[in-house]
């Protein structure tokens, strides 16, 4: 091999090879100090945007299990006071039996009457009970998306607690004044339809919280298979960065040796 001053070949690999090690250090050092795999989009650009779209579908599982929680509060908040009307209308039937009594006199029945027009009043304010301003009852239905991607819903059926078909409305019209207009039917009649309120709506939160389960393990699952794209496995990577730290110091060594093998020339003209 000729000996020649102008080029060094042996230092360029060697600087080459030390920019290389150097710069796979670097990169080291940023996964193991942020944790991230990715540090770059360069790092791995198509595990980069399966990663953002698991990270959004995470972030969408909780905020539709954070829903469901409310809705089930919701639930929660109707079935008690579902619960009060029916301790009210197990009360008004006490009256009705009690007024029925024929050795009660005028001024007993209406002491009675009087008892049974406040729980009428009581009645109409329960069927206007609110949970953060939405009506707890009414003929409209509430639709809740129990999935991540809105795909899945559950409908929660409205319960018209002051309608007279099926709620309490058969016993707080206008026209019901006094435990005479009204037969002991009615009152039984309303409980059943109460009792089956409560029912549906038990229904519908054991219904929730299945979904909500499901959108736990979802969650998790999703997590789990971001973090595989995006973590850093750190007994790995120390491996790697012990690996290129060496290279590196080796690297700077060869480089040095490199820069002198030339002075031989030196040697010649002397």
């Amino acid at each position: 091999m000729s000996v020649v001053i102008n080029t060094n070949y042996a230092a360029t690999v060697a600087a080459n090879n030390l920019s290389a090690s150097n710069t796979s250090l670097q990169k080291s050092l940023n996964r193991l100090s942020s944790g991230s795999k990715i540090v770059n989009p360069s790092d791995d650009a198509g595990g980069l945007a399966v990663s953002m779209k698991l990270s959004a579908a995470a972030k969408r599982s909780g905020a539709a299990a954070s829903n469901i929680g409310n809705s089930v509060s919701f639930l929660q908040s109707q079935d008690g006071v579902l619960k009060v009307t029916g301790k009210v209308l197990d009360r008004m039937s006490e009256l009705k039996t009690l007024y029925s009594d024929p050795t009660k006199n005028a001024d007993d029945l209406a002491n009675y009457d009087a008892e049974f027009t406040a729980l009428q009043d009581e009645l109409t304010s329960l069927s206007g009970e609110t949970f953060n301003s939405v009506a707890l009852f009414g003929s409209t239905s509430l639709t809740v998306e129990v999935s991540e991607d809105g795909g899945q819903t559950v409908a929660l059926a409205g319960r018209d607690l002051e309608g007279t078909a099926a709620g309490v409305g058969g016993l707080t019209d206008t026209g019901v004044s006094s435990l005479a207009d009204i037969d002991l039917s009615d009152i039984t009649d309303a409980i059943q339809s109460v009792a089956t309120m409560r029912a549906s709506n038990g229904a519908e939160q054991s219904r929730l919280g299945f979904a909500a389960e499901v959108l736990t393990v979802n969650k998790a699952n999703i997590e789990a298979a971001n973090s595989r794209i995006t973590d850093v496995d750190v007994a790995s990577e120390s491996t790697q960065l012990a690996r290129w730290n060496i290279l590196v110091q080796s690297g700077t060594a060869m480089l040095a040796q490199a820069n002198q093998s030339a002075q031989v020339a030196l040697r010649l003209i002397g």
